[in-house]
């Protein structure tokens, strides 16, 4: 053998090598999207910085008055664009000055959302939120902030389960929202509902990958009982169980999530942020013992009542620590991959923002008796997801 041969030999047997010890990804049922290149404009400086100031924290601040705020009214986000739940002030709510606080980090400055400046910068892209109701609050948000600061535009509402999008057509900007309370599969097993911690289902998998910027939340689902449990068992590691520890759960869907981002999401090319949990305040007692100046109705047994945000910079207690605490770690390990939006704090001040009885999806009974079952959960809209979507706003364009 001459040693061209032997040299073209060796060259062979070393691709053989390495096309078989590879480890095979599995067969896409849809071509992976070309994305917009973010790459272009990595990481620019997150916020409008003072003098001397290197870096900023957007989570440690405080909420002021601002009387340009709210963003948008009611009537500028246009039919079908607010969920009758999250409409505060169509059904009812008599108050209005949870509408006038901005968020103002301690040593920053959060720029005004500018709906031209973003569709332009977000031109021919899709971005796309995931999650619980939670997510859906903020998509609704961004939706009415677009179209009240970019009044002229044309666009259309497709509303579909689990994926629903708001088209702005002379952009070609695409803002959707799909639903995935786990972000991990839920199927049926022999008759079943089961919620597989090792698991994203391929279509949801095969339209995650269409998005140019992603945000991602889930929390308060994994710890549902009852009726509002939203599975019969649990299957991981080729088990199925009636139940199990909520955080261990918790923690084996994010590793799944997570797995799912490093193995099919290039960042460079995609943005993926994680919303850290949106807090609850079912339970006067986490801020009546240290807020000398709430407002909090006398015997009120949830946040009805509530018109102003907690007093201070820092909440006493909080709903899902705990939860917080998993997800905080997984994101986290991830590193550059992911921007954990860390809203957990800022939102924890807004003891005055959720719908309680004013939304319209409330029963009259439960309008009669306020304490009973409010919503303490959501929040109302113009409201605290705008300052969710202004943050994101910041991370993306500045």
């Amino acid at each position: 053998m001459s040693a061209v041969q032997c040299l073209t030999f060796l060259f062979l047997s070393l691709l053989l090598q390495m096309a078989t010890s590879a480890t095979p990804l599995p067969l896409l049922r849809r071509p992976v999207h070309n994305h917009g290149n973010f790459a272009k404009n990595p990481r620019r400086n997150p916020v409008v910085l003072p003098v001397n100031q290197s870096r900023c924290d957007l989570f440690a601040g405080e909420w002021v008055r601002d009387e340009t705020y709210p963003l948008y009214n009611v009537e500028e986000c246009g039919g079908g664009m607010i969920d009758p739940g999250f409409d505060c002030q169509t059904y009812g709510r008599p108050d209005s000055d949870y509408l006038k606080f901005r968020w103002k980090p301690f040593n920053c400055d959060v720029p005004r959302f500018n709906g031209v400046k973003f569709l332009q910068e977000m031109s021919n892209k899709t971005i796309m939120f995931v999650g619980d109701s939670l997510g859906r609050n903020q998509w609704e948000s961004l939706m009415c902030m677009i179209s009240a600061s970019a009044p002229h535009i044309h666009t259309h509402i497709i509303h579909e389960d689990p994926l629903s999008t708001f088209k702005i057509l002379d952009y070609n900007v695409k803002v959707s929202f799909y639903r995935a309370p786990y972000l991990v599969h839920i199927d049926k097993i022999y008759g079943k509902t089961t919620l597989k911690l090792d698991e994203i289902s391929v279509d949801a998998s095969d339209i995650w990958r269409t998005a140019d910027v992603l945000l991602f939340n889930t929390g308060h689902w994994w710890s549902h009982t009852g009726s509002l449990r939203g599975w019969e068992q649990i299957r991981t590691g080729g088990r199925n169980y009636e139940d199990m520890d909520r955080l261990v759960a918790l923690r084996k869907g994010l590793r799944t999530w997570s797995n799912w981002v490093l193995r099919y999401i290039n960042s460079p090319l995609t943005r993926v942020f994680f919303f850290s949990v949106s807090p609850t305040h079912y339970n006067p007692n986490e801020w009546t013992s240290r807020a000398k100046a709430s407002t909090t109705t006398q015997g009120s047994k949830s946040c009805y009542g509530e018109t102003t945000p907690f007093s201070g910079t820092t909440y006493p207690t909080s709903s899902y620590v705990d939860q917080k605490k998993v997800i905080d770690e997984v994101v986290k390990e991830m590193k550059s991959h992911v921007s954990l939006m860390d809203i957990s704090m800022l939102s924890a001040l807004r003891i005055d923002g959720h719908p309680s009885i004013y939304g319209g999806d409330i029963s009259p009974s439960l309008k009669r008796n306020p304490n009973r079952s409010p919503d303490c959960s959501h929040w109302c809209l113009p409201g605290l997801p705008d300052t969710w979507n202004q943050l994101v706003y910041a991370a993306l364009l500045y």
